[in-house]
């Protein structure tokens, strides 16, 4: 059609109310949330930006569908609804649902992980990371060269380095009993990875007889961006792409909640017989039966749904470009993010835009809690706080300095992000007013959620 709007490829039937707060109103909040915005009252957000993990709205037909909810605690028909849906898409034999993504993980790497082994993956994510280095497993980070540059333009920023990857396989025999690739790469920007990368890196691991597993969250984001981006794919359906991707890897863990559509949810899928077998004997442990996997009947509904929803070509192009639309309005105005704009997310590059403060006083989260402050906007930070503590308890800062505004899947309208893009603008006027701040406390492990800050040298977080 000769008309370039893309418009939302859905129609509004329920709504929620959101809740206007003062400026006053919001810096108080922050005070009492300990200057971290994981704990912040949702009702306070105007716009929540924190993440797209669950925060999703469902479609008509995954309401209907949790109509249907089998509930029977062993076999139940929901359950083969969704193996079924999950298996056309990934091909792989063992289906095993659990509450979320993160469980998914914690019970392939206690089963397969032991101290001293080495997790490669272009990049963790903080509960990968976590999950492993809780197994005293080494996360090992292997992105190309590009994709820690936030300004530098490359189609697959979310590559794994594959030269660095062989030498990890040929220098550690034994200590490497999997690989992962994250689709998309969330901690490097929301950037994909090729369809030529996945499968370089598949014959890799075959050639050293290692697992592939995708991170698959985002696997019909990072559909999209191969059909877009990469030769021969334009004319394949997000679908038959996503099924090549699956062909090169041996099993994934997946979050549901974030392109499975669903509000909960997850699942660990592995070909290999013996491997499955010993899965499903620690998810019994701890989520439940195999066959519901700490899951009511009616999220496998939802989620037998949502797949198949999300490689939807109208869903999937009003989504990228709604992401596109914002990272454009910022580029023009000046204002540094993550090149190009990821897929789920734009990420504010803090250490370009505020190069007054020094990592030590975490810059993003800083920048991070003025927006919510300015403009009631809710974003997360990925830099030093959520990554400079290491294993043996001593402090690295973060390769990048990166505020994420994570886009829920079909919540906002145009007139939210164009709202969005005003507080941006506002904010970066004030950028040589930003300070920095300090951190109080927090626990060892996977910090940002509930450390508590306060501004650095006793000054506010805007002079």
């Amino acid at each position: 059609m000769p008309f370039r709007t893309i418009i939302e490829p859905f129609r509004i039937k329920t709504v929620e109310p959101i809740r206007h707060t003062t400026r006053e109103e919001r810096g108080a909040a922050l005070q009492t949330a300990g200057y971290n915005l994981f704990l912040l009252k949702a009702e306070d957000v105007l716009i929540d930006l924190l993440t797209d993990s669950g925060t999703g709205a469902m479609s008509s037909a995954q309401w209907a569908g949790m109509m249907q909810g089998d509930e029977s605690y062993a076999g139940a028909r929901s359950f083969f609804r969704f193996e079924a849906a999950v298996q056309e898409i990934t091909g792989l034999k063992h289906v095993i649902p659990t509450h979320q993504g993160r469980a998914a993980e914690r019970i392939l790497f206690g089963s397969t992980l032991k101290p001293g082994d080495i997790v490669p993956n272009n990049t963790h994510f903080d509960t990968t990371r976590a999950n492993t280095e809780y197994r005293q497993a080494v996360a090992l980070d292997l992105p190309i060269p590009e994709g820690t540059h936030p300004e530098q333009l490359h189609p697959f920023k979310g590559n794994m380095d594959l030269e660095k990857l062989e030498r990890v396989l040929a220098e550690n025999p034994g200590k490497a009993p999997l690989v992962m690739i994250t689709v998309t790469n969330n901690s490097g920007g929301g950037q994909p990875v090729s369809m030529a990368n996945i499968r370089a890196a598949s014959e890799l691991c075959r050639r050293y007889n290692v697992p592939l597993f995708l991170d698959a969250c985002r696997f019909a984001e990072n559909a999209w961006f191969i059909k877009l981006r990469e030769d021969g794919y334009a004319d394949k359906t997000p679908l038959a792409i996503a099924q090549e991707m699956f062909s090169y890897v041996d099993g994934c863990t997946m979050s549901a909640k974030k392109d499975g559509l669903a509000n909960i949810g997850g699942f660990l899928a592995v070909n290999d017989d013996d491997l499955a077998q010993r899965c499903k004997n620690l998810l019994i442990l701890t989520e439940g039966f195999p066959t519901y996997g700490g899951l009511a009947g009616y999220d496998l509904e939802a989620i037998a749904v949502g797949l198949h929803e999300v490689l939807d070509e109208d869903y999937l192009r009003y989504r990228i470009r709604s992401v596109a639309y914002l990272g454009e309005i910022l580029t023009r105005a000046g204002i540094p993010i993550v090149q190009p704009p990821g897929g789920h997310a734009i990420y504010l590059d803090a250490k370009a835009m505020l190069p007054h403060i020094p990592q030590s006083e975490y810059p993003a989260w800083a920048l991070g809690l003025v927006l919510y402050l300015e403009g009631g906007i809710r974003s997360v930070e990925i830099g030093s706080v959520m990554f400079g503590h290491q294993p043996d308890g001593s402090e690295k800062p973060a390769a990048m300095e990166l505020v994420r505004l994570a886009f829920p899947r079909r919540v906002y309208t145009q007139s939210h992000v164009d709202y969005l893009a005003e507080v941006l603008l506002h904010v970066n006027q004030l950028r040589q007013r930003i300070r920095g701040v300090r951190m109080v406390e927090a626990p060892s492990v996977l910090r940002h959620f509930t450390a508590r800050m306060a501004p650095a040298h006793n000054r506010l977080i805007v002079d």
